[in-house]
């Protein structure tokens, strides 16, 4: 017949920030986006957000991290997280 085609993975990234530590291996990450209106033509923020899963519990509110798509791990989370890109001032 023919040689087994390889099907190549792709996962989708996004970046945000973490605005919730509190439930035990889960962040929830707001990801921020422009969007330029139809019809007067400004750009708008419109926001989305995300719980992820943290395997080590080691994000704190505020930080930036990376995250990626991947299976349902839970009823709500579906995402996990790839790396710290910048940890939160802290006080």
């Amino acid at each position: 017949m023919g040689e087994p085609v390889a099907v190549e993975k792709v996962s989708r990234k996004v970046t945000g920030r973490v605005v919730s530590h509190k439930m035990d291996k889960t962040i929830t990450v707001l990801v921020e986006r422009q969007v330029k209106h139809p019809l007067y033509q400004k750009y708008m923020r419109r926001s989305s957000k995300y719980h992820a899963h943290d395997e080590e519990n080691t994000c704190r509110e505020g930080d930036v991290v990376a995250i990626e798509q991947c299976r349902p791990l839970a009823k709500t989370k579906n995402w996990r997280l790839v790396e710290v890109l910048e940890r939160a001032r802290g006080v």
